[in-house]
This record gives C-alpha cells, structure tokens and sequence, in this order.
C-alpha cells in the first residue's frame, strides 16, 4: 500500500551531475532541484592519478608554506621611477616587453600588435603605422614577456626602452619589480589605440609626469604600498578594476612631495589633475606591488602555488612556484560584461594583460566582496561579488595576513591558488578585467568577468606530479620553457 501511494504521487526530483536530465524532466512538468556537480579533476583517471601523488605529502605542504611566508612577509614600497632600458635586466635598444605568455608578432591579437605599433612610433622608430608593422614583423625587434624581466604591463603590457617605469623594491627579500605608468581609460596605447594624441600623451607623461614623481618619491623616502593596498580594501576598491580609494590615498601621500619639489607651478597643477582624474591610476602601483611579492615565492622547490595567471589576447599562461621557468598555457578566453556605448561582444578581444596578477595575489577578483560596486563597471549583483570572493577559499592555500574583507568580518582575502585545488574542485580562479577592442588602434570597449582555461592547471598538475610525485610519470602537457 505504501509503495503503490509513492507512484501515485507527483515526482519531485534531485538531480546530480547532469543538468540534460534535469533540463529533461523539467520539459515534461517534473519539479527537479539540480546539483551542480562535476567528479574531481573532471573525471580524468590521469589527473585523479597526480592527485593522488601530490595529496598529502609533507614535502609539498612545507614548500608551500615557504612560498606563502615569503609572499606574506613581502614589504613593496614604491622606491623610484627609471627609465626601463636603464633599470630592467635584460632589456637592449631592440627589446620590447608585452604581458602574458611568449609569443611572437604573428600570433599577437589586435590591440597587441595596436600598442607594439605605438611603442614603435613614441620610440622614433617608425613615423607610420605601415612602417612600425613592417619593423615589427622582421625580426629587428625582440620580444619578451614582461613577467620574465621582473616587470608588470596591464591589457597589451608594452615596455620599451624609454618608457618611464615605477620600480618597486621588495625591503624584505631585496627583489624589484617594474611597471609603466597608468595612461587613463578611452583611446591609450595598452588598449592598442596609437594615435597622436596618445603618443603625445606619452612623451608629456616620459618628459614632465615621471621626472616630476621622480623628485616626489625620492623626498619621500619611499612610500609603502602594502599598507595603502590594504587600507583600500577597507574603502571600497578590490585593487584590479576599482581603484577610486587607492589613486587618493596615493594622492595623499605624493602630493606634499610634490610640492616640496618646487615644480615649475602649471606642471604641478597638470600633474595633479591628471592622478586626480585617473580613478586607475593606482592599478599600475597595485600590480608591481603583487609581482614584488609573489616574485618572492617563485622558485621554491615542491611547491603548488601559483605565482603568475598572465594573458597575452591569445594565449593565458601560469606559472607555479615549485616549477620556475615553465609556463602552462591554454587558450585565452572572451571576457562576459558590460559594453560601452555602441559596442558589444562581437567587437571584443579575447583576455588580455598581466593585470591578474591582483588576483594570484589574493585581490582584484578574489576580493570582490570588499568592492561590491565594482559590479556597476564588470557586471553581476552585489551577491554575486559576495560569492565570487567566498568561492576563492576553496582553491587557495591561506587567508591573506594583511589584506583582509570588512563585511567577512574583516576576514582575510582568499590568497595562494593551489594547482591541486584547482584541479579537485573544478573551481577556476576569478578575474574582473577590462575589454579591449579586437582590432588594432581602437581602445578599451568595456569590463567584464572571466576565468583561465581549464588546460593550463591540468597541465601544471600532470607536471608537477613528474616532476615530484612518489612513482608519478606525469607529463607537462602544454607546458612551455
């Protein structure tokens, strides 16, 4: 009888895993509650296999524990502006640095090869864009990554030679890390947009703004960028895509300098308004800052933390502390936003800049919930922001000592992705980021949300397990050296 009163009843369904069965019930009037869920590693007997080798190992967890030491114990401070060629190793009249992973001008993406053109022509090597392009595609100029000479570039990344560069020095480990200064949004050279007005824009900012903050920073005696990062996170900004507190903050503490400089008095006032009208002018202190820090980590044997998550508008690429010198690639994905007026998704470049090195260190899209307006510019709820952050905990390693969330009860933000909790989890890092236009010379089109493919975890994995796991004979997969 009991049986017989169960049939008669309306089903009401809890689906697991499959979301074509629920999709199917739910076609045929059935109630169904479906559970996201996916086995781990996705189900690929090779990757549980790593997983398996690299769980539970002592070697590995004291290799990470180093590695998040020297990323927390990391002071930035903001010590002065150089002239790249000058200050970055590596670096010859022929060199020009770009963000993300290796690649060559032929597989460049549009606003790529856009801002190698404009670097071409601030540099005096080319008068038009023709001639920049042909210069590029011989061979005359060598390019390189900007996260392989210690450097930092948002969207296209571009350093050339006399490009003026913030150098931030790392007080506790000794090491450098380097990046341009913020243009502004709209039509500038990281975007891919080359024209005059952004040419000239960056000569005034080569020949009056750095030589100006030069004289400020050095009379400061350096300012402290750990402290102010985490003094922005308690008022509003994540440090990726809103950075309103952090630029006055900066504001604050350059400006008495400034005026100490005796700066002829029209520099001063342009100086000034261009920070004060640049709400991103910080972004480009945010992220050296991040570099200097997980630079620190990189290199430690054993270890499964990630230390680099850089995009290139073709490829994205990680690097992992234990495995230096190696990058895991896979392709880069179309970031999910908000358009600017007249533009939409079809005009959009893939992922692109070396700016989601805020969110390998603990910020940026993993500390959304400390920047719930930034949802206003990328897209999404305020719940959304609040779930984005409280999802990060389950693939890093700790809790950030120094950079913590006000409304989790200033918990700190989710910080060191483990490569093995990626992979268990199926859970990929979170990244809020600007849109560049597809094409060359156009600009920033809008801001949205993305994540890394899955490859380039999976290849780290199977990587890490040759290189470290008991009986493992993983292989690099697409890994790159």
């Amino acid at each position: 009888m009991v049986l017989n009163d169960l049939f008669s009843q309306d089903l009401k369904v809890v689906s697991l895993g499959n979301q074509g069965f629920a999709d199917e019930l739910k076609s045929v009037g059935v109630e169904v509650t479906h559970l996201s869920w996916e086995p781990p590693a996705r189900g690929q007997v090779e990757l549980i296999a790593a997983l398996e080798q690299l769980s539970h190992r002592e070697d590995i967890d004291a290799a990470n524990e180093e590695a998040f030491k020297r990323y927390a114990e990391s002071q930035p401070v903001l010590v002065d502006i150089g002239r790249a060629i000058d200050v970055i190793a590596g670096m010859t009249p022929d060199t020009i640095l770009h963000a993300g992973p290796p690649l060559t001008w032929e597989r460049m993406s549009g606003p790529m090869r856009g801002a190698v053109i404009g670097a071409l022509i601030y540099e005096g090597r080319a008068t038009t864009p023709e001639e920049a392009e042909k210069i590029a595609a011989s061979g005359a100029v060598t390019f390189s990554p900007c996260h392989e000479h210690g450097a930092v570039g948002p969207m296209a990344g571009i350093i050339s030679p006399s490009m003026p560069v913030f150098i931030i020095h790392n007080q506790t480990y000794g090491n450098d890390a380097y990046c341009t200064l913020n243009e502004g949004l709209g039509k500038v050279l990281r975007y891919g947009a080359y024209s005059n007005e952004v040419i000239e824009r960056l000569k005034w900012m080569e020949k009056v703004l750095a030589p100006s903050l030069k004289k400020a920073i050095r009379l400061s005696g350096g300012i402290d960028l750990r402290a102010l990062i985490a003094q922005a996170l308690h008022m509003g900004d994540e440090l990726h895509n809103r950075n309103k507190a952090a630029t006055s903050l900066f504001i604050r503490a350059i400006a008495p300098y400034l005026i100490r400089a005796e700066l002829p008095g029209d520099d001063l006032v342009d100086i000034l308004n261009f920070i004060n009208g640049n709400d991103h002018f910080f972004l480009n202190l945010s992220m050296p800052a991040a570099k200097a820090m997980l630079d620190a980590a990189h290199g430690i044997k054993g270890s499964t933390m990630v230390t680099t998550m850089a995009r290139n508008g073709t490829e994205f690429g990680i690097r992992v502390s234990g495995l230096p010198g190696r990058w895991f690639t896979g392709p880069a994905q179309m970031v999910k936003g908000l358009y600017f007026p007249g533009y939409n998704e079809a005009d959009a470049n893939p992922d692109i800049g070396d700016s989601a090195i805020t969110e390998t260190a603990g910020i940026g899209g993993f500390a959304m919930a400390a920047a719930i307006a930034i949802v206003q510019f990328v897209g999404g709820t305020p719940g959304d922001a609040l779930g984005y952050s409280r999802r990060m905990y389950e693939i890093t390693l700790k809790e950030n000592p120094y950079f913590s969330i006000p409304i989790f009860d200033f918990r700190g933000t989710p910080t060191g992705i483990d490569v093995r909790k990626v992979v268990e989890t199926n859970i990929l890092p979170q990244i809020n980021t600007g849109i560049a236009h597809r094409e060359a010379g156009v600009g920033q089109v809008g801001a949205g949300l993305v994540n890394p493919p899955w490859e380039c975890f999976a290849a780290a994995l199977l990587a890490l397990a040759g290189e470290y796991g008991r009986g493992g004979s993983g292989q690099p997969g697409s890994s790159k050296k």
